[in-house]
């Protein structure tokens, strides 16, 4: 029984991250707009499924403010971020991630390293294509690299924090519209933070961090569609 209840419990996970995915590429794509209603039993059939797993993915959507619930009415797709909401983020992300970056530094084992160079060479590898479903390879190397460092700072108030902030990732990233135009630059910039790790030198790591993520919000701003 115990096996059956696990089991049950996996699939049950498995339907929901699909579930997940299917919704976010329809909104990195553009199929579903900002304003538009999300239901919850329309999508269900449409993806075939019962609306509970429908349910769960959008209340993981909704945290990364990507979609909003409207009372008595489900949800809708959220407004694209304004230029001062992603500065707001990036001056967060500036106060968080080189303090991250120094003390994964200084707590490096020979593990991080290795996943720390995996989702470089995976960076560089991943599909840069125009739809979501091709370049989200992409993403998710790059937040991999993020979060190791995140994870391996050693301070759960930290991570805490990062974790809120990540969460609204997705909805930057569609601030500047579909696609990949700076892969040239950040994988560049991450391989300089892996080399000042990989010296044991804090500060300079520290310092690679703070100019990738300025750079970032500095590409994403240049890039963004005019009001």
């Amino acid at each position: 029984m115990k096996s059956s209840n696990g089991s049950h419990a996996v699939n049950r996970q498995v339907l929901a991250d699909h579930v997940y995915d299917e919704i976010l590429e329809s909104l990195m794509d553009g199929r579903l707009m900002p304003g538009d209603s999300v239901s919850i039993d329309g999508t269900a059939r449409a993806l075939e499924v019962s609306p509970t797993p429908v349910r769960e993915a959008l209340a993981r959507l909704e945290h990364t403010g990507l979609v909003q619930r409207v009372a008595l009415k489900g949800y809708k797709v959220a407004p694209v971020s304004t230029a001062e909401e992603l500065a707001q983020l990036m001056e967060a992300r500036l106060v968080i991630e080189p303090v991250n970056t120094r003390l994964t530094s200084e707590r490096m084992t020979e593990q991080t390293m290795a996943a720390l160079e995996q989702s470089i060479h995976d960076l560089e590898t991943a599909p840069r294509g125009p739809s979501f479903a091709e370049f989200r390879d992409y993403f998710d190397a790059d937040e991999r690299f993020h979060r190791l460092i995140a994870e391996n700072a050693g301070n759960p108030f930290l991570l805490a924090a990062y974790n809120a902030l990540g969460g609204q990732v997705q909805r930057f990233r569609l601030f500047s519209g579909v696609g990949i135009t700076d892969a040239n630059h950040a994988i560049a910039e991450h391989h300089a933070i892996f080399d000042a790790l990989r010296a044991g030198d804090a500060v300079e790591a520290a310092a690679k961090m703070t100019e990738h993520v300025s750079n970032v919000r500095a590409r994403a701003m240049a890039d963004a569609p005019e009001a």
